[in-house]
């Protein structure tokens, strides 16, 4: 595809070349996000963070990386700040906040709605989120994580084993994700979760449309026994009627060191995209796995900011003039001090 002035809205966009072009500008993107340099090449640009749903990670890792290309940020966030809560369509807001932006990501609650906030904004978007739908750069990196962790041990991205755990009904980051992982070779997708949670058959479909083996499971044990990559994922508590709809299936499928030991295998790599719900009656993943050197969820959080740093240098064109507009950093920064 061609990234200059492009929305960002699904993965479908994507090619398996296009994946590899965006994970080469995201590693030279590496001295920037580690502070032993300092870019402006989007000094003067603007930001425009929208975000209607809560968020910590997408958000602050979307300014951040704009804030590490030079640019600036302006935020908007939950619908009570918004004009959208005095009856503002969306096509009037994208009218408006395109022309104070030079690039806008969108948080949404609704399936679709950044596809039609793009379809009235002047300006490129990228989709942080829309409902159920998709998160494409959630999405991105990480796979950019797997390949990170996965290839210097296996070689290939070829032959993944993975398996996907938890709310995979309404999770958006494993539909995301099992798109793009069939773009690969001779990928197997183990799918844990319960009967009601399941992951939705379009995607299902896509997989062995593919190519690929798929197994569907209720069981975690045996399921994370024999794959490269055991990615969980918390209940989507905001998807459901109510909190207590939702508790029906919480701490369903715990991984702790215990269960790690026993039933994965030795290099198993340990994914999540965050936030991992910790409350007791939940804790998808066990603090006592802080110590795993296979527990990649705070790399795959810091993947992020690189992999947000490529869109914006590609959608802006600036690929190019980023090591032009560098320099030293002046300041003591504690991962350069190590």
């Amino acid at each position: 595809m061609i990234f200059a002035g492009s929305h960002i809205l699904s993965v479908e966009q994507f090619s398996r070349a296009d994946i590899e072009q965006i994970f080469a500008v995201a590693d030279s993107m590496e001295p920037y996000a580690l502070r032993k340099r300092v870019t402006r090449v989007l000094e003067g640009a603007i930001l425009g963070n929208m975000f209607f749903e809560p968020s910590t990670r997408t958000r602050v890792s979307f300014g951040c990386a704009f804030n590490l290309l030079g640019g600036e940020v302006r935020e908007t966030t939950g619908f009570k700040s918004s004009a959208i809560a005095k009856g503002e369509s969306l096509y009037d807001t994208a009218r408006v906040l395109s022309g104070y932006s030079d690039v806008i990501c969108m948080r949404h609650p609704e399936s679709g709605s950044v596809a039609e906030f793009a379809s009235a904004s002047r300006v490129p978007v990228v989709n942080g989120g829309d409902g159920a739908n998709e998160h494409p750069s959630q999405a991105l990196l990480d796979l950019y994580t797997i390949q990170k962790e996965v290839t210097a041990k296996r070689g290939s991205m070829d032959g993944l084993r993975i398996a996907m755990i938890g709310d995979l009904k309404h999770g958006r980051t494993v539909h995301s994700l099992s798109r793009l992982l069939a773009l690969y070779d001779n990928i197997e997708v183990v799918l844990v979760s319960p009967e009601e949670l399941a992951m939705p058959e379009r995607y299902v479909d896509a997989l062995r449309s593919a190519g690929h083996k798929v197994v569907i499971s209720s069981e975690l044990n045996h399921s994370i026994s024999r794959v490269d990559i055991v990615y969980s994922t918390r209940i989507q508590e905001e998807r459901f009627e109510s909190k207590e709809a939702a508790d029906v299936y919480r701490g369903r499928f715990r991984l702790n060191q215990s269960i790690y030991t026993e039933f994965c295998q030795p290099n198993t790599v340990i994914m999540h995209p965050l936030p991992r719900d910790s409350r007791s009656d939940a804790n998808e993943l066990d603090n006592d796995l802080n110590q795993n050197p296979n527990l990649a969820i705070f790399r795959q959080a810091d993947n992020g900011v690189l992999v947000r740093m490529a869109l914006f240098a590609m959608i802006l064109d600036v690929v190019g003039q980023v090591e032009a507009h560098s320099r030293e950093v002046n300041w003591y920064h504690r991962r350069n001090g190590m």
